[in-house]
């Protein structure tokens, strides 16, 4: 979730912009004259960003049309100097100026490629304008997003012109939410079908975080009751299950007999997310309950965790306060290459229904940086070439991409597997 700006002085978000210029209703831009890009990258010098493009130059087929986005041409020029160390041919990488805030650069830059990838945040601030070019154009989009007042806004605003045109709208395809996502999507997959599944997800991880991410958190933090706002809204769109259930509630602190540790809820994006992947796909079954859980192995730890989490929300209520937070880690910057290294995540999913228990895990290293910049780039290369599912409009990643995006994953080096499995 980083950002190229500093988390002071922000303007209040305006009106969700209505659609643009575009083709007409109805109209199919997939079919319509070829794009200049496959994919571009938006907001590719900042920290997350440059990571991203690092592993595109790295790992991009032969023939991929890319392009690198952003505010400042010099900046973009010195990470192309960067990219062509790791592969000559990035030495001609197309450079493209844009600011997120300006409707005709971003209507411009949403025509010319078929996926767009940004990774410029706090997403409430600087993400409008693009999801509503990328509606309107017909071109897939996504970002890193874990701010659920962003995502609800978004899908009251373009969902329903993103399904005419056929643009595939897919938020947290980072850390945020890509594990929690696919991690469920792998444990229903081994669970009995049609009938009632419950799944838990326990994270851990040493990681810490960059200046953009802190920014984002203290922006969704700050926003309560806009975010209750945003998400009363989008109840009243969103078509209702008819037969099922799909649910990803608030949990409460507990020990985990299947993990051995303290479970603590987390306050992210990522219940929402399963929930609406098992509200769009039958396989989830006709009742379907996600909780999302941090993994702590010592009661203190655990007190302590969630006293720093709530204090810290607390404080995110007085702008003053939330302000001096966010200066304390100055956009752009994050923890360093040696630091990264060191970093890792595990989620254990326990999954039940049906009369058996499957226990899966998904992992890798570092999760925020490292391996968000793999998964966004890889959710981007999937979009782009991948034979996918017939969906359009505002989708998860498991119902946009599901087993294409899991097998790339598995090939990029984020494991997947079934730890136990019984009858119960």
């Amino acid at each position: 979730m980083n950002s190229p700006h500093t988390s002071q002085n922000l303007p209040e978000p305006g009106p969700v912009p209505g659609p643009v210029p575009g083709p007409a209703p109805g109209s199919a831009p997939r079919s319509a004259p070829e794009r200049a890009y496959d994919l571009v990258l938006f907001g590719a010098t900042g920290f997350v960003g440059a990571l991203t493009a690092e592993y595109l130059a790295a790992h991009a087929p032969a023939g991929c049309r890319w392009a690198l986005a952003g505010r400042d041409r010099a900046k973009l020029e010195r990470l192309r100097e960067r990219l062509a160390a790791i592969d000559p041919r990035c030495a001609e990488l197309p450079l493209l100026r844009a600011d997120a805030t300006d409707p005709r650069e971003v209507r411009e830059l949403a025509a010319s490629t078929r996926v767009l990838a940004t990774t410029v945040g706090p997403y409430i601030w600087y993400g409008a304008q693009l999801v509503a070019a990328c509606a309107e154009n017909g071109t897939d989009y996504l970002d890193l997003t874990g701010e659920p007042e962003f995502v609800d806004r978004m899908y009251v605003a373009h969902d329903a012109r993103a399904r005419e045109s056929g643009a595939r709208i897919v938020h947290a395809c980072g850390f945020d939410s890509i594990p929690a996502d696919l991690g469920a999507y792998f444990t229903v997959r081994r669970l009995p079908e049609g009938v009632p599944l419950t799944v838990d997800g326990f994270l851990r991880t040493n990681a810490t975080f960059s200046g953009g991410t802190l920014a984002s958190a203290l922006a969704a933090a700050g926003r309560g009751a806009q975010t209750l706002a945003a998400a009363r809204e989008r109840r009243l769109h969103e078509p209702r299950l008819l037969g099922r259930r799909a649910r990803g509630p608030a949990a409460a602190p507990r020990y985990s007999r299947e993990t051995g540790s303290w479970a603590l809820p987390l306050p992210t994006l990522d219940p929402r997310v399963v929930a609406r992947s098992a509200a769009a796909l039958e396989r989830y079954g006709p009742d379907f309950r996600y909780r999302h859980y941090a993994s702590v192995r010592r009661l203190p730890v655990a007190v302590g965790a969630a006293g720093a989490v709530g204090a810290t929300v607390a404080l995110a209520q007085i702008p003053a306060v939330r302000s001096w937070l966010g200066s304390r880690w100055e956009p752009g910057r994050g923890p360093d290459a040696q630091r990264r290294a060191r970093s890792w995540f595990t989620v254990r999913f326990v999954g039940e229904g049906g009369g058996r228990r499957v226990l899966t895990e998904v992992s890798g290293g570092d999760p925020g940086y490292g391996e968000t910049a793999k998964m966004l780039a890889e959710s981007a290369l999937c979009l782009a070439y991948d034979r996918l599912p017939a969906a359009s409009g505002q989708l998860t990643t498991a119902v946009a991409m599901g087993d294409a995006l899991l097998e790339r994953l598995q090939g990029a080096g984020i494991r997947f597997r079934v730890v136990d499995e019984r009858a119960v």
